[in-house]
């Protein structure tokens, strides 16, 4: 189909496939008309056109339309819908943000990079790949170990000079303790296991991972997911981090990426 000839209400059909890719866990086998309208962007070359121009006027780039993850978009720099740091700070009710953010940050990019552990993962769409917060936080843990060790072991003054923001990331990420319980026997928040905890929700939340077993901290990822893992790009303030070998770099071209450094999405 050529797409000549749209008719005012195919702004319409346009616009209610952007706003159907806004709700996280809406999906195309939950939904006829949502399946109709992904049928129709991937056969109808105009009624594309039409729904890239709807989401970039709402300062919305689309990533991808199919039927397995839906319409998956991404916020352009300073979108009403972009979620900054800060905003995440904020919907996890973090206790002390500019603290806790950052090691959100660096909790993010693990999940990322564990949840498609190699190159072929990331570019296979039939790929579903599990994550879970002790593996997360042994991860990110590992890496500090090794960034420290890196630093005793080296003659300069400051071997990371040039990286000032991941040497306060590690540092502070391995002063924080593994675990520990609050008064009530539930896990605190502040430990690196409930920052790991918390970034999985988050991702849950925002239908990127699907928790499985119940309680056990397991998830898997969605097509959402792979789909923003292998578009956004790399948070170069973690450049360093991903050539400890510690986190593996993944995607099609062997690098990670993710969010921009203050950005979710």
């Amino acid at each position: 189909m050529t797409g000549e000839g749209l008719r005012p209400r195919d702004a319409e059909s346009a616009a209610q496939l952007v706003a159907l890719g806004m709700r996280p866990k809406q999906l195309p086998s939950r939904d006829s008309l949502y399946t109709d309208l992904v049928i129709r962007y991937r056969d109808d070359d105009g009624f594309k056109d039409l729904v890239h121009s709807v989401a970039a006027g709402l300062g919305l780039i689309v990533l991808a339309v199919t039927e397995q993850s839906g319409a998956v978009l991404a916020a352009t720099e300073d979108s009403v819908f972009e979620i900054k740091m800060d905003e995440y700070a904020r919907r996890t009710a973090l206790q002390n943000r500019q603290a806790d953010k950052v090691l959100h940050g660096l909790a993010q990019l693990a999940v990322a990079a564990l949840s498609f552990p190699r190159p072929d993962d990331l570019g296979n769409d039939a790929y579903v790949g599990r994550v879970s917060v002790e593996l997360v936080d042994g991860a990110v843990r590992e890496a500090c170990r090794v960034l420290e060790e890196r630093t005793e072991g080296s003659e300069e003054a400051d071997p990371l000079s040039d990286a000032p923001e991941l040497e306060r990331v590690w540092r502070m990420y391995l002063r924080r303790p593994a675990a520990a319980a609050t008064k009530d026997g539930r896990a605190a928040s502040d430990t690196t296991r409930g920052i790991a905890a918390r970034a999985l929700r988050f991702l849950a939340e925002q239908g990127f991972l699907v928790a499985v077993g119940g309680d056990s901290g397991v998830y898997r990822t969605t097509p959402r997911y792979q789909v923003q893992v292998r578009e956004l790009a790399a948070q170069r303030t973690f450049d360093e981090l991903l050539e400890l070998g510690v986190l593996p770099a993944t995607s099609a071209e062997a690098s990670l990426h993710v969010a921009a450094a203050e950005t979710l999405a």
